[in-house]
């Protein structure tokens, strides 16, 4: 994707309390990549480089991966990890997948062999603890999968305990807020990709606004086909961070970008530091 289209890369930095953050894990920093829809059409390999480059100078404790590695082809992954071998991370690199990364029958076990062949580790349904046993890091099923089952993985947890969830599909948030989710970090919106300043995703008018076009004429538009605004239903946790009950999320705008590009709206690479 052109930058005239994607905008600059933007680096997002931001801190995050967790209640009952160990003093070991003060300042822990992650870092956050997702929707990088790797096809060689929506993410150039410039600024792929570039958010590489910029994770590696943030000498990360983590950093996590949200989904939506290629588009529909999982074929492109075998070059990708070629890029994202080069991650550096003191406790290593987890990943779950997103709905993208599932669209074939086959395409969830090729893209996780990939990815585990440069030692990402991929969640599915799993818990990890790559900062010890203090904060448990929870990997889910993609929601618009049939294996979206939280209750199987969270009612394994110590409540007592903060927990972090990496979850692809922000509107998973709306499930989570019965178990403790100190932070859940999604992707999957890319930010709405057209912002309108003072008022937020254009996507949320999207509809009032193609009825003023005729049937005819949207045919023949690509993004006019496909009705955007099923993304998500919580347009409002479209990016940034977020209350959800007790919970926190923070939904990252993507690297990837879409036609008919992104307006107030530049693909992010996510440098969160976690405070008690």
């Amino acid at each position: 994707m052109h930058r005239f289209l994607s905008g600059n890369l933007s680096v997002e930095t931001l801190t995050v309390n967790i209640e009952g953050l160990p003093a070991s894990l003060q300042g822990t920093k992650l870092v956050q990549l997702s929707d990088l829809h790797y096809d060689g059409l929506r993410l150039s390999e410039k600024m792929l480089e570039q958010a590489i480059a910029i994770s590696n100078e943030a000498e990360p404790d983590l950093v996590v991966l949200t989904g939506d590695y290629i588009t529909d082809d999982p074929t492109p992954i075998h070059k990708l990890v070629q890029r994202l071998k080069h991650l550096q991370s003191r406790a290593g690199i987890y990943a779950v997948l997103g709905n993208h990364d599932i669209y074939y029958r086959y395409s969830k076990a090729e893209i996780t062999d990939a990815l585990s062949s440069i030692d990402v580790k991929v969640l599915w349904n799993e818990i990890a603890y790559p900062l010890g046993e203090e904060i448990p890091l929870v990997g889910l099923a993609d929601y618009w999968s049939r294996e979206f089952k939280p209750a199987l993985v969270m009612n394994q947890l110590d409540p007592a305990k903060p927990c972090i969830v990496l979850s692809h599909n922000p509107d998973t948030a709306e499930f989570l807020q019965q178990w403790r989710v100190d932070l859940q970090l999604s992707g999957h919106t890319h930010g709405g990709q057209i912002i309108l300043p003072g008022i937020g995703p254009a996507v949320v008018y999207y509809k009032k606004l193609i009825r003023q076009i005729p049937r005819k004429v949207r045919l023949w538009i690509p993004f006019l086909r496909a009705d955007c605004a099923k993304v998500v239903r919580h347009w409002e946790w479209a990016y940034g961070l977020h209350r959800v009950g007790e919970n926190q999320l923070y939904v990252n705008r993507g690297l990837g970008t879409y036609a008919p590009g992104r307006l107030f709206c530049p693909p992010e690479v996510t440098v969160i530091t976690l405070q008690k």
